[in-house]
């Protein structure tokens, strides 16, 4: 009876870890994903939907916005600005009918400026499953648990950039992660994810706008400098490794100390898009007509000599970022060009224009990959799945009417999430469409 009870025991317990580890990897924890890589293990979303086919349900928003969904279990997040008050804010959403569950933040009416398609509230919020952290700016950085009761806030100074901020808070352990800027002040930053208390910082030097990179003349008329990145933590030969995309760099740190492991020379001034990391390879791309290279992570020190694998200047622009998969690189190019480029050498393999029935064909979304699907979004609403294959295929163009769209979708348990200016949009399989 004993063995017969410890083995009912075991098999119980074994069935519980297995369901936790279920609902794990169907969460979508933080902006790109739980990696914070684009990649949606074991997931399995729609390939067709439009705006009345495989909807389980949309939600109306109270302002326009241009940060991203995360979800965790029967919970849907954004950041969301109400302008007109003055108010930051997470909303929270109930995943099965997309009720606004809870909705706080603070009230900021101090001016702080941004580009007008920049709303605020731009970075996307991040979560453990226990709490809500939520980057507002000049506002500070907020910490909600899961029912929107705050537990705790941090002032880290005035934010200002003509541009507005972006980069979205990440969690490693017990750490939350920032990176603060561009702008006057510009660091990188970890707290106490439970209390707030500051572990590290580590102020980021500003380049020289020597040349103009961008376009743009900017206040100084030497052009846009800055990093609009979110950093994301690698596993490297058993270390953790803080990849990050400075100005004229590419970078690492030890997430728990703040302390540089390596850097390497050859980006632009001006970045856009987030570093992406895989097969032991980080890549990082300029923004306006700037600069891409890939790099062996692992190093110590200046690897610019011996590990930086290759660099292409004046490439097309780059606000969303890609996704690594089987040794290439994926990336939607502002302009609406897709591309496909090899992981090792930056060969251009292949490089198409997507098009879909929207107004707008320029894209600011980030790519998300399930199993072999890469899923992007435009301006127009579109959101195009495309094969991760060194062959062009384009296997889906889905249309949810022409709702400005800058957000990067979220993939949980077999759903897309798509924020909109004007809506937060829940895509899953429905009964009607499986019939």
């Amino acid at each position: 009876m004993k063995s017969a009870f410890r083995k009912f025991a075991l098999l119980g317990f074994a069935v519980s870890f297995c369901a936790g580890q279920i609902a794990a990897a169907a969460n979508w924890p933080s902006w790109r994903g739980p990696e914070g890589t684009g990649i949606a293990p074991d997931e399995h979303p729609p390939l067709r939907w439009s705006a009345n086919e495989n909807v389980r349900w949309k939600a109306p928003l109270p302002d326009k916005g241009n940060s991203s969904p995360i979800v965790w279990q029967n919970r849907v997040f954004i950041t969301q600005a109400l302008e007109k008050e003055g108010r930051r804010t997470v909303m929270c959403f109930d995943r099965n009918n997309g009720k606004v569950l809870w909705q706080n933040g603070p009230i900021y009416k101090e001016p702080e400026e941004s580009h007008p398609a920049n709303p605020q509230c731009a970075a996307s919020p991040v979560t453990d499953g226990e709490r809500v952290i939520a980057f507002f700016g000049s506002a500070g950085i907020y910490c909600f648990d899961m029912d929107g009761k705050e537990v705790w806030r941090r002032d880290l100074g005035k934010h200002h950039h003509e541009w507005g901020y972006a980069a979205s808070p990440i969690i490693h352990g017990d750490l939350c992660i920032l990176n603060f800027g561009p702008g006057e002040r510009q660091f990188m930053i970890g707290l106490n994810k439970k209390t707030g208390k500051t572990l590290w910082e580590k102020e980021i030097p500003q380049s020289k706008p020597i040349k103009r990179t961008d376009g743009f003349a900017g206040r100084e008329k030497g052009g846009m400098i800055g990093s609009w990145s979110t950093p994301l933590i690698a596993k490297v030969n058993g270390r953790d490794e803080l990849i990050m995309s400075f100005s004229d760099r590419l970078g690492a740190m030890d997430p728990g100390t703040g302390k540089e492991l390596w850097t390497c020379d050859g980006l632009n001034p001006l970045i856009y898009a987030s570093p992406l990391f895989g097969e032991g390879v980080a890549v990082g791309m300029g923004g306006f007509l700037g600069t891409t290279i890939a790099v062996k992570a692992g190093g110590q020190g200046d690897v610019t000599g011996t590990h930086r694998l290759w660099q292409t200047p004046r490439t097309k622009s780059r606000l969303g970022s890609g996704v690594i998969y089987k040794g290439h690189i994926y990336i939607l190019n502002t302009e609406g060009i897709a591309e496909c480029l090899e992981l090792t050498t930056g060969k251009s393999i292949w490089t198409e224009r997507v098009k879909g029935s929207g107004s707008k064909s320029e894209s600011w979304s980030s790519m998300v990959l399930a199993g072999e699907r890469i899923y992007i979004s435009n301006q127009g609403g579109d959101t195009f799945v495309v094969k991760a294959s060194p062959q062009f295929e384009l296997l889906a163009t889905n249309s949810i009417g022409d709702e400005m769209t800058n957000a990067t979708s979220a993939i949980s348990d077999g759903q897309v999430f798509i924020r909109t200016f004007k809506n937060l949009w829940c895509i899953g399989e429905t009964k009607t469409a499986s019939r």
